[in-house]
């Protein structure tokens, strides 16, 4: 089955807020393209994907994911993530209406190609399916096979939302790259552990670099300045 995917990303100046104890604002932007980008390009990498359909208004990340081959699908404002999801989706089956879909995070740096076939070749068997994030409360993927709408319920607590809308929860082995999602700085860390792709590698570095606490130069030594012995005072008389 060759899927195609949907991945939704929001204006880059707005994207990833809870990094903000970890990079400054104007380093932010960046990061979340360098994510979308690695995310998008492994995806089109994957043995198991059509192509990828990309949600977003913001013409920067349009120009440069649709240079890695991605389709740009406008959004529709105010409409926020799952109207997005459900756009797109929607979109999608317009050209191509027996089109199995799967709604990916744009926030998978680590992304591996085969494992994210690995998932999708075990959605194939449910007609919804979903994996969990690292955290294993949120989700990273939710998948729909032909003729069944996506319904997509991300956000807080999204794991117990799409199980409870019938969903297949699926726990594969070795596809930690596929959960790896990075809101805050211990994800973002937990991410560059497993290997990040090129352009979040590149950020990376720029942050680190950003963020490299300063150090004062050590100060010479300068000997203690002697003071002249006196002779105490002669007896008087």
């Amino acid at each position: 089955m060759q899927w195609t995917l949907v991945v939704p990303l929001k204006p880059l100046a707005r994207a990833k807020s809870r990094l903000s104890d970890t990079a400054a604002d104007g380093l932010r932007p960046g990061l979340a393209l360098a994510f979308a980008q690695d995310t998008v390009a492994a995806a089109l990498a994957c043995p198991s994907v059509k192509d990828v359909a990309v949600v977003t208004d913001d013409v920067l990340a349009g120009r440069e994911l649709g240079a890695l081959g991605a389709h740009i699908v406008p959004g529709e404002p105010g409409g926020g993530l799952n109207a997005a999801l459900s756009h797109g989706a929607a979109a999608v089956r317009s050209a191509r209406t027996d089109a199995p879909v799967a709604a990916l995070n744009a926030d998978l740096p680590a992304l591996r190609p085969l494992e994210l076939a690995r998932v999708l070749d075990r959605a194939a068997h449910f007609p919804r399916a979903f994996l969990p994030d690292a955290a294993a409360l949120g989700t990273t993927l939710l998948a729909a096979a032909p003729g069944h709408a996506l319904r997509p319920a991300f956000g807080e607590d999204s794991r117990a939302r799409h199980r409870a809308s019938g969903a297949r929860e699926l726990d594969p082995d070795g596809v930690d790259s596929v959960r790896q999602d990075v809101d805050t700085g211990d994800d973002l860390r937990a991410a560059l552990a497993l290997g990040v792709g090129p352009r979040t590698a590149a950020a990376a570095r720029l942050l680190a670099a950003e963020l490299r606490p300063w150090t004062p130069r050590p100060q010479p030594v300068r000997p203690a300045r002697l003071r002249p012995r006196t002779s105490p005072p002669g007896p008087v008389g």
